[in-house]
């Protein structure tokens, strides 16, 4: 059995948008055939963010949600602090730059001389020492029903994205039990992540009963920033790095990847999953998704 193409996006909080202007262009070309052939392609703009008066970073986006992403980019380089009083954050499109204004005067030059290129498409950049303020990180240990992750899949590969549309980008949902909540995409799966972690921050929503899913791999940065959220479990339909598991098992991550149909693997957090389904029961991906995923 097969999946139907698509999914009714209104349970969502957010929801892709695809046809949304600026996020793609048609671009002509010629095929395997010799044939002339128009695509969509994502587009890249760079987004300059500010802390009060200082300039942190200039990062690739796609350019949606922009305020999203300061913050939450922000607040998962410790640079917000979680009883900070944020007075004003304003974008300016014309000069493709974020200024987030908080009560407390900030300075961080120091932190901005260490620099780690991370392994995030786009090159993502992770400021100070990767690891600060993860050791007394102990993450709440939730059960996690399978029946909860199968659903979750099925219910994200179906729902028109520009993953889907164009491809070359990734996507993070953010999730409660078996709903898809907010879902946000961009060429670097840390954009992507540092937006769901701006919605969060600007709605004051919770962290300890979410689940994070991502398109991308799950890396030693795409934990830690999940780990920094508060959130307990990260799921994927790609792989592992090893730092990233190990990083997982320290602060009680549950860590499952390769989640394409009826198949997954659970590196962390074995202990925590509840297998309420046969996994034959669960429907085959869909042939779409499969062969867009081949081409990322």
């Amino acid at each position: 059995m097969q999946l139907a193409k698509e999914l009714d996006v209104s349970d969502y909080i957010i929801a892709p948008d695809p046809g949304a202007a600026r996020l793609t262009r048609a671009v002509e070309g010629v095929d395997q055939n010799g044939e002339i052939s128009q695509i969509s392609v994502v587009e890249e703009r760079p987004l300059t963010i500010f802390l009060n008066s200082q300039e942190i970073v200039t990062a690739m986006t796609i350019g949606d949600y922009p305020e999203y992403l300061a913050l939450g980019f922000l607040r998962n380089q410790g640079m917000l602090l979680t009883d900070d009083q944020i007075t004003q954050v304003d974008y300016d499109d014309d000069l493709e730059t974020v200024i987030v204004r908080t009560a407390r005067e900030t300075s961080y030059e120091d932190k901005l001389k260490k620099k780690t290129r991370t392994s995030g498409c786009a090159v993502g950049t992770v400021f100070g020492d990767m690891m600060e303020g993860l050791e007394d990180v102990r993450l709440p240990q939730v059960q996690v029903r399978t029946s909860w992750l199968y659903d979750l899949a099925a219910k994200i590969n179906r729902t028109p994205s520009l993953y889907l549309e164009a491809g070359a980008i990734h996507g993070t949902v953010l999730c409660h039990e078996d709903r898809p909540l907010v879902y946000m995409e961009d060429v670097g799966r840390h954009n992507a992540v540092d937006k769901i972690a701006g919605w969060m921050l600007s709605e004051g929503e919770t962290a300890e009963d979410k689940i994070l899913y991502t398109t991308g791999r799950l890396t030693s940065e795409m934990v830690i920033k999940t780990a920094m959220m508060g959130i307990p479990v990260l799921a994927s339909r790609s792989g592992f790095t090893a730092w990233g598991v190990e990083i997982a098992r320290e602060v009680g991550l549950t860590l499952i990847g390769r989640m394409r149909g009826q198949r997954f693997v659970c590196l962390s957090g074995e202990d925590r999953l509840m297998r309420d389904v046969d996994p034959a029961s669960v429907a085959v991906e869909d042939k779409k998704h499969r062969r867009k995923s081949a081409q990322q």
